[in-house]
């Protein structure tokens, strides 16, 4: 499945969520990322994320779609990294 996953994170633990994130997905703006992934990776994801989150005020927020191709992406100003279509 296609996923793009968005954090807000206590500043202590945005780079703990950073680094974890990037194993799994493409980081492609401050606490976003994209990319292919299976259903157990994404939920072994979530379960780490958990451990890393203060559940009352983090968030983690994940978009799921079948296939990138059923999004388009179009990006105002700089991309940090270029992958192709998929918002």
């Amino acid at each position: 499945m296609y996923v793009i996953l968005v954090y807000d994170m206590g500043q202590k633990r945005v780079g703990k969520m950073l680094k974890l994130c990037r194993q799994y997905l493409n980081w492609i703006q401050n606490s976003v990322f994209e990319g292919e992934i299976t259903e157990v990776q994404l939920k072994e994801l979530q379960q780490r994320a958990k451990a890393i989150m203060e559940l009352e005020t983090d968030s983690l927020i994940v978009f799921k779609s079948r296939d990138e191709h059923w999004m388009e992406k179009e990006v105002v100003g700089n991309e940090r990294a270029e992958l192709g279509n998929f918002l």
